[in-house]
């Protein structure tokens, strides 16, 4: 079957979206890019000069299957449970749509049962010949290695088996076209040319990325590397660094951000890496412990210190005696408690109830509130003195929405969290997924995100990539702040499911179209200082159209009545 053909059997174009008021492209969950040919062949003679002919044959081939890749997942999805074979066939078409090569599939011996394979293509006006042709001129060698890694990302994730194509002929090498063989890796044999097309020699974890990047930086000689804190913003590295300049220190740390900031994780890593790491670590939620057990809890009791209490207990800060003791929530805390609190921090020694002897307690203490306690003390809810005691050293943590290019590697770090656990193998997010949640405002902050992730695992079949649909699943968040509607009504910078969301909204309670519509060009005259041709041209319509609008809002229904 003809590319054309195949293109109109799988109903490519109603894939592909222009968004150009976005300034986006977009080929299903993928984020697509118009580039000049002569351009991406620039930078392919810079590659091949700056890291010499092998590295740069090997990246451009990984370049390739991880877009094979991409194209594999939207193959499966466009033919569903289908024929197998119409699967592998729709790779040439995707190729040809995006145009960077006509693909004919001239041979192919495909077994998917017993997971035999040997395919071979003829390749025709391939883009990045003809850009080796005029960057080097006929050579020796073959030069189409974005497309040899293109069918082999293709097939290997169709097929789950790594699959190695490679070409035979080529035109820059005064072949009359090019030709491609695909096969089985083993099946090569021991050849040279594996050695830079396997992706797995790609596979560095990010975490010792992270670790060797924050080495290069030549950062202080006491520098620590955030282990699970993760994150390379400004504002991350801001609260980071103050942090770090904490950790060997016995000083009292103040930390102060939204409800879900993860002020816990960075009271875990203060405590391990100080030099109390190998003592107990104790957190207490001062919020989820009722008023008339909360001293009980902190300071422990004595045994017939009330009715009920059979047997002495210790508090908290008698288990955390010698390492960190961990006080979430530190606002909600009662009058009472502040005052013991306070007198604890002053003597190092805590009395529990119904006990007259003091006992001496070694705790460094991290407080965390997202109370403003400023705003707490003018009220009279707490204590200046307490305050001033525990903030000696205070560390504000960003909110998620002012560190939104911290997702990207936030994520990265709870898929590998959560994918053993749901025992799933997964491919990352899909662009648009990435956008919306680099769009979403996120109230809830990263433990909002965890959350998210973790349905998303949940939700996404093992092998796949995870799409907005699994991360909104029945809980589509509203449109961010900034989103814009465009002349045809369409939502900027956000997904379908926000846009049907919005409209959904407005449709509630009785939605009047007239009144919206009387606002709108009440708005567009305002703005133009009522100037209707300049009105109009906002609106999108002649100035006659807005005029009988106008006219039509001002209730001239019947004869006599306004004028525009």
């Amino acid at each position: 079957m003809a590319v054309q053909g195949e293109i109109e059997r799988f109903n490519l174009r109603s894939r592909l979206r222009f968004n150009i008021d976005a300034g986006q492209i977009w080929l299903d969950e993928s984020r697509m890019l118009l580039l000049h040919a002569k351009a991406l062949g620039a930078l392919r003679r810079e590659l091949f000069d700056s890291l010499g002919a092998k590295r740069a044959q090997g990246l451009l081939f990984r370049m390739g299957f991880a877009a094979g890749q991409q194209d594999a997942d939207l193959a499966s999805k466009l033919l569903g449970e289908g024929d197998n074979f119409d699967v592998f066939q729709i790779g040439p078409a995707l190729h040809a749509f995006e145009g960077l090569v006509k693909t004919t599939i001239t041979e192919a011996h495909i077994d998917w049962e017993q997971g035999c394979f040997f395919g071979e293509t003829k390749s025709e006006n391939s883009w990045e010949a003809e850009s080796h042709l005029q960057q080097f001129g006929i050579g020796e060698d073959t030069a189409c290695w974005t497309l040899s890694g293109y069918a082999s990302g293709y097939v290997t994730r169709f097929f789950r088996r790594f699959i190695v194509f490679r070409e035979t002929q080529c035109t820059c090498r005064g072949d009359h076209h090019c030709v491609m063989v695909g096969k089985p890796v083993e099946a090569w044999g021991d050849d040279a040319y594996l050695e830079y097309c396997r992706p797995e020699e790609l596979d560095t974890s990010f975490q010792a990325l992270q670790q060797e990047l924050w080495q290069l930086r030549g950062r202080q000689r006491e520098q620590h590397v955030p282990g699970k804190l993760v994150g390379s913003s400004p504002a991350f590295r801001m609260a980071f660094d103050l942090l770090s300049k904490a950790a060997k220190s016995p000083i009292t740390v103040l930390l102060l951000g939204e409800t879900g900031v993860g002020k816990e994780v960075f009271a875990q890593w203060l405590h391990e890496n100080s030099d109390r790491a190998d003592q107990p670590f104790v957190a207490v939620n001062c919020a989820a412990i009722p008023n008339d057990l909360i001293e009980s809890e902190l300071f422990g009791v004595q045994k017939g210190a009330f009715t009920g209490a059979q047997q002495s207990r210790p508090g908290r800060f008698e288990r955390a005696d010698g390492g960190t003791l961990f006080l979430d929530e530190l606002g909600d805390l009662s009058p009472s408690a502040q005052v013991k609190l306070l007198r604890v921090l002053q003597t190092g020694e805590v009395e529990r109830l119904g006990d007259d002897k003091a006992r001496k307690v070694n705790v460094r203490l991290v407080a965390a509130t997202n109370v403003n306690l400023q705003q707490a003390i003018a009220d009279g809810r707490f204590r200046a003195d307490l305050y001033y005691r525990l903030a000696t050293y205070p560390v504000a943590i960003p909110p998620l929405r002012e560190r939104k290019s911290d997702i990207p590697v936030l994520v990265a770090a709870l898929l590998e969290k959560y994918a053993p656990v749901y025992h799933k193998s997964l491919l990352g997010l899909t662009d648009r997924a990435m956008q919306a949640l680099m769009a979403y405002h996120w109230p809830g902050n990263v433990r909002e995100l965890e959350n998210l992730i973790e349905r998303a695992v949940l939700l996404v079949p093992s092998g796949a990539q995870i799409e907005v649909e699994h991360l909104f699943a029945g809980a589509t968040p509203t449109a961010p702040p900034g989103a814009a509607i465009d002349r045809q009504g369409q939502v900027g910078n956000a997904d379908e499911a926000r846009r049907e969301l919005l409209y959904d909204t407005l449709l509630d309670d009785g939605f009047d179209l007239q009144a919206h519509e009387t606002r709108l060009l009440e708005l567009a005259v305002r703005r133009a200082n009522g100037n209707l041709t300049h009105a109009a041209r906002l609106l999108g319509i002649t100035r006659r159209q807005l005029a009988y609008r106008l006219k039509q809002a001002t209730g001239d229904a019947g004869p006599g009545r306004g004028t525009a």
